[in-house]
């Protein structure tokens, strides 16, 4: 049992550090999949939406320092207490998305291991169990250093992860598990994985000696059975869907997405919602339109807002370039920053910044 135990804690410990620090990468990202949680279509918290951003903060560290505090043993019952009660309370949140199908993925690990809402309530069942045997074998654990030693250790980590909880809110991730990371070919992220089509199942409908019955095929009907009642197809399994979906460059209801890819550089000026753009960012916007345009780039905005809405925020902070109309989701998932910069060069993601960078990006 003991064997075990030693097990549970290594395990729990390592993997509260490591998803704590997948998240606080990127702690703006997981404050949206908390405000998800909180809208009226899930949990319907909006109270607490306001405060997604804190509270992302909150636990990332939070589950980071948990970690640390178990694998040293520190404050055991504090600790196992805190633990247990987080896992018991993200197993109901995983089980109620999965069961009515709420929310596609629970930002668990945010986008660096995407989960299903299954696949993460599997994953707090087992989390659970093995947290529950260190509940019930508390007394067994030890401690690996003095109290000064461990105050000490979960102080300077408490720090860190605040200083590095900073630096990614001010600037970007420092790692960028997205769609659309530095690198990525537009064009072919939007391609549907041909490996994972859809697959359809066709109920083929028979009367036999008055009683219903349906036979299943994938396509044609039963062979030998042409004179069914009637067919009705049903997707068995979804097509997978590309890297990057929901992405459309649209102006006046047509679509200029596939012409603006393909153009040889475009810069792109985005404000995923005029109400959340910083003034401090919009105000540095104009010198960087026109840096960029003699750099020969083409600027092009990309917003969820419409152009009447937008014209009183572009014309108070000097800006004259043309606005598309872009799904915000998509926006705010390229570039974790209001507004933000995005250049592309025949399709290709070359650059991305935060407001608090558009001086130094490189063009």
């Amino acid at each position: 049992m003991k064997a075990v135990v030693i097990f549970c804690r290594w395990f729990v410990g390592i993997l509260f550090i490591f998803s704590g620090l997948i998240k606080l990468n990127d702690p703006l990202g997981f404050s949206y999949k908390l405000d998800e949680y909180f809208s009226a279509a899930v949990l319907g918290l909006e109270f607490l939406q306001p405060f997604a951003l804190p509270m992302a903060i909150f636990v990332v560290i939070f589950e980071v320092v948990l970690g640390i505090m178990l694998l040293l043993g520190f404050q055991k019952k504090f600790t196992i207490w805190s633990i247990l009660l987080m896992i018991v309370f993200f197993t109901f949140l995983t089980f109620y998305s999965a069961y009515f199908d709420k929310v596609t993925d629970c930002g668990c690990f945010g986008d660096a291991i995407p989960l299903t809402p299954w696949q993460s309530f599997y994953k707090d069942i087992v989390l659970l169990v093995m947290i529950l045997i260190l509940f019930f074998n508390m007394d067994n654990l030890s401690s690996t250093f003095t109290k000064a030693k461990s105050s000490l250790i979960i102080l300077v980590a408490t720090i860190i992860c605040f200083i590095i909880a900073y630096y990614v809110l001010m600037h970007l991730p420092i790692l960028d598990f997205r769609a659309y990371k530095i690198g990525t070919d537009m064009e072919e992220a939007m391609k549907e994985d041909p490996n994972q089509p859809a697959i359809f199942g066709y109920d083929w409908y028979y009367t036999v000696d008055g009683n219903e019955e349906i036979v299943t095929t994938d396509g044609l009907p039963p062979e030998g059975r042409p004179a069914y009642d009637k067919v009705e197809t049903r997707i068995i399994q979804e097509a997978a869907l590309p890297k990057i979906h929901d992405f459309s460059i649209e102006k006046d209801g047509e679509d200029y997405t596939q012409g603006i890819l393909e153009k040889e550089k475009v810069a792109f000026v985005m404000i995923y919602d005029m109400t959340k753009a910083e003034d401090g960012g919009m105000e540095k916007l104009a010198a960087f339109v026109a840096r960029a345009q003699k750099s020969g780039y083409e600027v092009i905005g990309l917003s969820a807002n419409s152009k009447d809405q937008l014209q009183p925020l572009l014309k108070a902070n000097g800006m004259e370039i043309p606005f598309y109309t872009t799904d915000g989701t998509q926006l705010k998932t390229a570039v974790r920053s209001t507004p933000s910069v995005m250049t592309i060069e025949n399709g290709v993601v070359t650059s991305k910044s935060h407001w608090n960078d558009f001086e130094s990006l490189s063009l």
